[in-house]
């Protein structure tokens, strides 16, 4: 196919086209061939199949069976710059053909990491409700009798992903002893970085502060609960990063509302969170609404990585910069797509 006949296809809601590619990289998509942009809503069925037979790359969530496949003959690679692996694609199929089903997930690594970082220090110190108290007229000043250092403890990272490897550099000068589970990865794989290959439950009885980093499958959905936070030692810091359907989320915050923990919260059941959700009042509890990964400057990474990744792809080279989906795994991811989150059905895959 001539380039000028190579179409890149865009349907990126609930991206805006503004948010994630700059003046620079729209450019650089348009030398690679004829974009066809698409924004402010999903594209319609009719508009997708219409570009699709001469389609080299499609950005965006559009769905993808078998039968859609078959009508894109030129496909060469697909990005998902929602940075999700969503169950609206034959994998199968795309291995078969040797299309690369990509998500920019990498991108929000760093902004997370360092945020569960910050929220496992003040958890630890107890410095949102010292400033909270202050601020209404009283003072926390030496009433430190249940804080802790981070330095010096044993940590758990329970995912060994994007985040986990991002975070790893980040808590290394606080502690030698790092637990990490993550079926995925082999345990000689984690100790050749110095890290404790651990069970689920050993993360919890043995670390002082555990991050849940993994994404949510079909074998550990709401696998973390009442008993492995009863098995910590009272006080210590739970933070769940990923989603919330990796944890019996109403145990969770019975656990703080008790004090025996401490949670720190970024992801929830339903989100937008409802006025009346629990964890909105629960004490022992740092909350925030999903926001850990949403910084500004990284959005424009997103086209980046598209680019960069595409232009790899169309001169026989493989992808680098984004995650690619394994076909292996990918099967028993249980990612939501944004705003699809059910007030009926909060964990529906």
């Amino acid at each position: 196919m001539h380039p000028s006949e190579s179409v890149i296809l865009l349907d990126p809601h609930p991206r805006r086209i503004e948010r994630i590619f700059d003046e620079p990289t729209k450019r650089r998509l348009e030398r690679l061939g004829r974009v066809v942009w698409h924004d402010g809503s999903p594209a319609s069925p009719e508009h997708i199949d219409r570009y699709l037979p001469h389609a080299i790359a499609l950005i965006g969530q559009s769905p993808l069976d078998k039968a859609r496949l078959g009508r894109a003959p030129h496909l060469r690679a697909v990005f998902n710059v929602e940075s999700n692996f969503l169950p609206n694609i034959d994998y199968a199929e795309c291995h078969r053909r040797g299309i690369p089903v990509l998500s920019t997930a990498p991108v929000y690594a760093q902004p997370v990491a360092e945020m569960v970082l910050a929220m496992a220090i003040s958890l630890a110190r107890r410095m949102h409700e010292a400033d909270a108290a202050l601020r209404i007229g009283m003072e926390f000043k030496g009433d430190n009798h249940d804080s802790f250092l981070l330095h010096g403890k044993r940590l758990a990272l329970v995912g060994f992903g994007n985040v986990g490897r991002a975070l790893l550099p980040l808590v290394r000068p606080f502690s030698g002893e790092i637990l990490v589970h993550d079926p995925w990865i082999d345990p000689a794989v984690l100790r050749d970085k110095d890290l404790i290959p651990a069970t689920l439950d050993e993360c919890f009885a043995r670390a002082r502060v555990v991050f849940l980093l993994a994404a949510v499958t079909s074998e550990n959905a709401g696998q973390i609960g009442q008993r492995q936070f009863a098995s910590m030692q009272p006080g210590s810091v739970v933070i769940l990063a990923s989603r919330a359907a990796l944890v019996n989320f109403p145990e969770l915050l019975a656990a703080a509302h008790r004090g025996h923990i401490r949670a720190g919260i970024d992801v929830w059941p339903v989100e937008p969170i409802p006025r009346e959700e629990p964890g909105r009042a629960t004490p022992n509890t740092l909350i925030q609404a999903h926001r850990a990964g949403s910084v500004p400057e990284i959005q424009k990474l997103i086209g980046q990585f598209v680019a960069d990744d595409l232009e790899s792809i169309l001169a026989g080279l493989p992808p680098q910069r984004c995650q690619r989906a394994v076909l292996e795994t990918v099967s028993k991811l249980r990612s939501i797509p944004v705003g699809a989150w059910s007030l009926s059905d909060p964990r529906k895959p």
